[in-house]
């Protein structure tokens, strides 16, 4: 018989699979990194341009303050009793101290380009003492200028130490510590959008001159620089903002002199017209502010409580400025020790404005830390050298009232664009943590709205005199209350670090972004901190570490 093979059937072979469909979501371009500083930038925080550039820029930075000191005496000093002549004297006393206080932040505070200018935190205990005031009868309206402004003055010296207190004793340092690139992002934002009635609503007043300004700034920074050669590139870069306030305010006298306002409403007026601030009339030809220049400051209790509150919403506005110039001066985010100092050093500022009789404290101008940005230089000379011009302008009181007539809705339709970049430069920080975290999404967006939503309704429901929606028997209570909570920065630090520290704070903290965060926060985390931060001349080498 023949050997039989029996072979196994051949496997069935399955058809090639297609390749799988090209998943559409997945990026075609390039991915962005985080980016710890900005690279654009031609100057950063310890680079400087060459002296004629600087002196410029530095007058850059008077002008953009200038808008905001004019402003609070604009709405307060009348309101308190006082004439054209008061007004000027009390612009030139809120300018002393800027400068002074300036050059104090970027010395031994935050050393960040910051400008301190006056702040609108101080306005509702500023207003609770001057309708308290409204009833007394006083032998002239100058008489009541001078006690309401003592009393401010002395509401302002005690307040003080509520700064100083949480500066130097790292308590203020300590909270900040409790911030992650979540938090921070809230806080941030509203410092600028916080400020929206500042905005076009205040344009408004005058849309034949705060429109064009606004039009005419944006397509020559940022349009018309890229039509031109590369040198006339960098001066609008840099300069279009004070080229774009000559031409209008140019054009905003020749519609004064020709008559465009005489049959307009008396707010149009006072809003339109060149002539009508009455400061080059009324402004001294050379006065230096000097302590005690009202009188012996006036002591109350009720109205230093409301100022305490002004004082604590101060810092926490002061602290979101910090950050955002920290951001577009090419510095790392200020380490706890540093905040601490600035918040500390912000206290004696304050102490020094209450001997000095200015009528609000001070805190970070935020149209200035929007100017870094626009013009891409965060040199801390150049905001070193503004100081000057705000210490020469108060004095010279005519040459100072000459700028102090620009009208004020020129620097709002300013004011449109600086905030804007401020509040951009807070969603930045988002870059840091994970924005595919809904937990992250939902602690973000209930910040942000809170912090935009509860000052909003405080601001809507404050009468005219200072009373808010918080009403009790005891005054200074209210005034505590309706202040901090009528601040957007405020309100978004005590509801971003709440939520979220507590939401799953430890669990989430790789999501937190708190991996990236933590090294700035300590003194030797990170070796550029003490590159950006050390205080001059060697101090720091002198001091005990406990101190700075």
């Amino acid at each position: 018989m023949g050997e039989e093979h029996h072979h196994a059937p051949s496997p069935v072979q399955a058809p090639p699979s297609a390749p799988p469909p090209p998943n559409l979501a997945l990026s075609r371009g390039p991915v962005w990194n985080p980016a710890e500083q900005l690279l654009q930038l031609h100057f950063c925080i310890h680079s400087n341009p060459s002296w004629p550039e600087a002196l410029l820029l530095g007058f850059q930075h008077y002008i953009v303050m200038l808008g905001t000191t004019v402003l609070i005496a604009t709405t307060l000093v009348p309101a308190m009793g006082g004439d054209h002549g008061d007004k000027a004297r009390v612009i030139q006393s809120l300018l002393f101290m800027s400068g002074l206080n300036t050059l104090l932040q970027t010395w031994f505070g935050s050393r960040l380009p910051t400008v301190m200018g006056g702040s609108f935190a101080f306005l509702l205990p500023v207003l609770s003492i001057i309708n308290d005031y409204a009833d007394r009868t006083f032998p002239s309206e100058h008489e009541r200028f001078i006690y309401t402004i003592r009393t401010i003055q002395g509401s302002l010296i005690v307040s003080s130490f509520v700064n100083i207190f949480l500066g130097f004793s790292k308590a203020w340092g300590n909270l900040t510590r409790l911030f992650s690139p979540i938090s921070i992002v809230p806080v941030v934002c509203v410092v600028g959008l916080g400020l929206f009635s500042r905005g076009f609503p205040l344009l408004a007043n005058c849309v034949q001159i705060g429109l064009p300004m606004l039009i005419v700034l944006v397509i020559t920074q940022q349009y018309l620089k890229r039509l031109l050669h590369h040198a006339a590139h960098h001066v609008l870069e840099r300069f279009a903002l004070l080229l774009c306030i000559a031409v209008i305010w140019a054009f905003a006298a020749i519609l004064t002199v020709a008559g465009a306002y005489n049959t307009a409403k008396t707010q149009t007026q006072v809003s339109c017209r060149t002539d009508r601030s009455y400061l080059m009339s009324s402004a001294p030809w050379i006065k230096v502010p000097y302590p005690f220049q009202w009188g012996t400051p006036i002591f109350r209790a009720s109205h230093v409580f409301g100022m305490m509150g002004a004082a604590l919403v101060s810092s926490a506005e002061s602290t979101g400025g910090f950050f955002a110039a920290a951001r577009l001066s090419g510095a790392t985010p200020p380490p706890a020790h540093v905040l601490s100092r600035s918040i500390g050093m912000q206290g004696i500022g304050m102490l020094l404005e209450g001997i000095f009789g200015s009528v609000v404290g001070t805190t970070v101008s935020v149209e200035n830390v929007g100017l870094l940005g626009l013009t891409h230089i965060g040199s801390r000379r150049v905001v070193q050298i503004s100081c000057g011009f705000m210490i020469f302008f108060s004095i010279f009181g005519k040459f100072g009232a000459f700028f102090a007539s620009i009208p004020l809705p020129i620097f709002a339709a300013i004011y449109c664009v600086l905030f804007g970049i401020v509040a951009a430069v807070g969603i930045s920080f988002i870059q840091f943590a994970n924005t595919n975290s809904i937990r992250n999404i939902y602690v973000l967006g209930l910040s942000l709205f809170l912090a935009i939503s509860i000052p909003q309704y405080f601001v809507t429901n404050t009468a005219p005199d200072g009373h808010g929606p918080v009403k009790t028997d005891g005054g200074w209570f209210n005034d505590i209350l309706n202040t901090i909570f009528s601040s957007s920065p405020t309100v978004a630090i005590i509801v971003g670090i709440l939520i979220d520290n507590t939401l799953e704070g430890k669990l989430k903290a790789v999501d937190r972004g708190l991996q990236w965060w933590s090294p700035f926060q300590n003194r030797k985390g990170d070796v550029r901190n003490d590159e950006f931060y050390r205080l001059p001349l060697r101090i720091n080498e002198y001091m005990p570490t406990r101190f700075l």
